[in-house]
């Protein structure tokens, strides 16, 4: 299967100056650390973890709205990280995002039929007749009616303005879609509605998506692969279904058990988490989990864990991966989606 996103050692280094006019010296902050995946043609690849581990980070250097301190971003094989200027616009058409909140990133003096068509325009792809043919086709693809498209986005519902920025994402013929936290903001059936849609915009055109959510609920319906970030780096990663049906990494098992439990009998905490996230200024020593860890040995804190792959595509960087006890992943009554999808 061939890949439509290859991102290889992707790094963010933050500089900050400490103190009045930077008199007490500079302190880095690796926001993303050496981060590695690969977004296979017609699937969705999905970054999860807790807020402030670095997934939007690296959404916004997929899309070029950062650029890496170190590693490289290719685009159906090409290198987007070095791209520059008139080229780096031209190339943006490839992939394209849907951000969290579509009030925020929309024209509110434009209809939707412009925001729609922007970026058609901006592109220079076909002439006035099919521009206006293919916003057309958007909107019916998206769910939108067509007398939607004289009106602001202020006049749209949540639900509404997503799927209005799901057909502007859509507008150019991306090869990928970014989507970070896409469906956050909304209500949980409106939720539903949004996430069946990018399937079936799926299914019917073949797209990919990078989806960067905290939502496991969301994750596991939507993905079919995943990886787990924490503190910048992946700790765990490989098909949706071995990752959520056999958790390795003690972190992951943490938030896989994290999710509420619909029946009382099933409200077991086997892996809870304590403490506090570390500073990505001052990782701890050797794991950057081990703090949080009840696992944690001498090994944890002298050298930190590579990734090893425990089954063919399912890998874990844990050094205890091999010795953990068991993880029973969530039954029927447990974690499922159902709340969050339709």
């Amino acid at each position: 299967m061939s890949a439509v996103l290859e991102v290889s050692g992707l790094t963010q280094i933050f500089t900050s100056r400490q103190g009045p006019f930077g008199l007490f010296g500079r302190r880095d902050l690796r926001a993303v650390d050496d981060v590695s995946f690969v977004v296979a043609r017609g699937r969705t690849f999905c970054l999860v973890g807790e807020s402030g581990c670095g997934k939007t980070t690296i959404g916004r250097m997929v899309v070029r709205l950062l650029r890496p301190t170190a590693g490289s971003v290719h685009i159906n094989g090409e290198d987007f990280g070095n791209l520059s200027g008139e080229t780096l616009r031209r190339k943006r058409q490839q992939v394209q995002m849907v951000f969290q909140d579509p009030f925020a990133c929309l024209n509110s003096r434009m209809t939707a039929a412009e925001i729609v068509e922007e970026p058609l325009q901006n592109f220079g792809i076909g002439d006035v007749v099919s521009r206006r043919r293919k916003v057309a086709r958007l909107f019916d693809q998206v769910g939108l009616p067509q007398h939607f498209r004289a009106r602001l986005p202020h006049h749209l519902s949540g639900g509404q303005r997503q799927r209005l920025g799901i057909a502007r994402a859509l507008a150019a013929d991306p090869a990928l879609i970014v989507a970070d936290e896409a469906v956050a903001a909304l209500d949980v059936s409106i939720r539903s509605q949004i996430l069946n849609l990018l399937k079936d915009v799926q299914r019917e055109i073949g797209i990919s998506y990078l989806f960067i959510s905290h939502d496991l609920a969301v994750v596991r319906y939507l993905a079919d692969d995943v990886a787990v970030m924490y503190l910048g780096a992946i700790v765990e990663q490989g098909p949706a279904k071995a990752v959520f049906a056999a958790p390795v990494h003690p972190y992951t098992r943490a938030l896989i058990d994290s999710v509420p439990a619909v029946h009382p009998r099933n409200r077991r905490r086997r892996a809870a988490l304590e403490g506090e996230v570390p500073s990505a200024a001052s990782l701890p020593s050797g794991c950057r989990f081990r703090t949080r860890c009840p696992f944690a040995t001498d090994i944890c804190a002298q050298a930190a864990p590579a990734m090893t792959e425990v089954t063919p595509g399912h890998a874990v960087a844990c050094h205890h991966a091999g010795s953990l006890p068991r993880f029973d992943a969530p039954g029927p009554g447990r974690a499922v989606a159902p709340d969050a999808v339709a």
